[in-house]
């Protein structure tokens, strides 16, 4: 694609203990991440409200808790199978190709939790697979990480109409589905990448220039949650790749806290 890889000169010791403070203490020189001409395809998205309590969307007419409760049992193949034939937002039914269910290892120590899947996604059946996703490759790659030894799943399995933001019932309405899929990874931390799924998996309307820079913990768990930018506004704000890097930094810290 002629990307050149965000790669830091000297890779992070991902093993090395981390110090007492999560604030990185070293500047390392970077490379910094490629440039990619930005389309009117990726303009910028629309603001979207916290998340809130709602009714479903339409479908069924279970209450949500009920909902949760009919997931959190599944495996991987019948929650997979639950989430292929979902028809809980009409909407979102009507106008998808196909539900992106999540790729990567289901034992990954890292989570990573994305918006919602966007064209490219919704027409391969694979989160992350377009220009933002060959960045979010990236910047994995820079602190020695693949798709592959991670997991990637997203706050809705199903594209919204003209890649709008996800509306606040249909995140409630498709929680079940992400948190079975925490529990079945068990993840050690999750990098959650963007507003829209920050505010929605820490159940926050706070900035993400506030949620940015420290370590949280996932609701009704122990898991470690860092924030940062989505590759997608990347593309669009160059200047910020600097902050993506620092949050990849305190990550890295704390798995190394972790794992000492």
């Amino acid at each position: 694609m002629g990307i050149t890889l965000w790669e830091p000169r000297q890779p992070l010791a991902m093993a090395r203990p981390a110090s007492p403070t999560v604030e990185p203490t070293v500047e390392p020189t970077v490379e910094p991440m490629p440039e990619v001409p930005a389309t009117p395809a990726e303009a910028a998205p629309q603001a979207a409200s916290p998340p809130r309590e709602t009714e479903l969307v339409s479908g069924e007419p279970e209450p949500a808790a009920a909902a949760a409760d009919a997931v959190a049992t599944l495996d991987w193949a019948p929650l997979r199978e639950q989430v292929a034939t979902c028809t809980r937002c009409d909407e979102l039914v009507a106008n998808r190709t196909q539900t992106v269910f999540g790729v990567g290892n289901p034992q990954a120590e890292w989570l990573v939790v994305g918006e919602a899947p966007g064209a490219e996604e919704d027409k391969r059946g694979e989160p992350f697979v377009g220009r933002a996703g060959k960045l979010l490759d990236a910047m994995l790659s820079a602190i020695s990480l693949d798709r592959g030894s991670v997991y990637i799943a997203n706050i809705l399995k199903c594209r919204p109409p003209n890649n709008r933001d996800p509306k606040p019932e249909e995140a409630r309405n498709c929680r079940p589905y992400l948190e079975r899929q925490i529990a079945l990874v068990a993840p050690k931390l999750i990098l959650v990448v963007g507003r829209i799924a920050a505010q929605n998996l820490l159940q926050t309307d706070t900035p993400i220039g506030k949620l940015r820079g420290q370590v949280h913990t996932l609701p009704g768990s122990e898991i470690p949650v860092v924030v940062t930018y989505h590759p997608a506004y990347l593309l669009r704000s160059p200047a910020e790749k600097r902050k993506a890097w620092d949050d990849l930094k305190l990550a890295c810290q704390v798995m190394a806290s972790r794992s000492s």
